[in-house]
């Protein structure tokens, strides 16, 4: 009985984060990946360019399931976390906030009204950007990739090391799906994440 309760305390142990999450009082998870900026995109691209990383710009609120599901089960992963911490300069925008940021465009709106302007639905979404965003554009117009929703690891890591191998500039026939299709059999573990 005890070599049982201990192999399950074991267990259990496994199936926790790493890291204690801490929420913010504004409701939303304070990840040590997540930057706190000006919110002035320009800005924050040349700060993550400055930095060799790549740009990502996080749309979340307060009370999301789906955003929680994220935290607590593929952001606290210490592999993913760190992965997202070595390679890219993320910014939260809160899809109800009234904290005003600045687009590529020049735009400055609330993140609220950014969100809109965007034509943000779910959260949470994330937004890729490249390195370079011309003048005049948007952040979804400028975006190379956008993960609307919450997806299990395996899809999130392939979102991820997609954009960071710059992939959607391959003319290979090989869009996203196909590679996330690819990277599913390589791993070959019978996972079809």
């Amino acid at each position: 009985m005890k070599r049982f309760l201990g192999v399950f305390l074991m267990i259990l142990g496994l199936a926790v984060p790493a890291v204690a999450l801490e929420m913010g009082d504004d409701g939303l998870y304070n990840e040590p990946f997540i930057r706190d900026t000006f919110k002035d995109m320009r800005e924050d691209l040349a700060e993550a360019n400055a930095e060799g990383k790549r740009m990502a710009i996080f749309f979340e609120q307060r009370g999301c399931i789906y955003c929680h599901k994220m935290h607590e089960e593929i952001y606290a992963r210490e592999d993913v976390r760190a992965f997202i911490e070595e390679n890219f300069f993320v910014v939260r925008l809160n899809l109800h906030s009234d904290t005003e940021m600045t687009d590529f465009d020049g735009e400055v709106m609330s993140e609220k009204a950014a969100a809109r302007k965007w034509g943000i639905l779910f959260t949470p979404t994330v937004l890729f950007l490249p390195q370079e965003v011309p003048e005049g554009v948007s952040a979804p117009q400028a975006a190379v990739a956008m993960m609307p929703g919450a997806f299990a690891r395996g899809t999130t890591m392939d979102m991820y090391t997609w954009v960071l191998e710059e992939r959607y500039l391959l003319d290979n026939g090989e869009d996203f799906q196909r590679y996330h299709a690819r990277r599913i059999q390589e791993r070959n573990d019978g996972n079809t994440d």
